[in-house]
């Protein structure tokens, strides 16, 4: 796909991604056709976008609802419940309830 004359850094945010999609999971998996790539690929890009922790501004990873002024303090092991994605080749941390 060639890229626009308007955009000249696509490029780099394109080859940024496949990169990043392939030392994450592609590279650490058999992949037996393309229906399974389609699978795994949708899972990780879901993943990706919503599953794991974003960088926020000046590298302030706290959540859109939380008190600036409070520093949390980290939460006990037994409090954390992990979700296991593309059977365990990616995790995600969340509280337990």
């Amino acid at each position: 796909m060639k890229t626009a004359p308007q955009a000249p850094r696509t490029n780099a945010f394109a080859e940024r991604w496949v990169k990043t999609v392939r030392t994450e999971c592609t590279d650490r998996m058999l992949i037996a056709g393309e229906r399974h790539l389609r699978f795994v690929l949708d899972r990780y890009v879901a993943h990706y976008n919503q599953g794991r922790s974003h960088q926020g501004d000046s590298l302030n990873l706290r959540a859109p609802d939380d008190n600036h002024n409070v520093i949390a303090f980290p939460t006990p092991a037994d409090r954390i419940r992990r979700r296991s994605v593309l059977e365990g080749l990616v995790n995600e941390y969340q509280p337990a309830a």
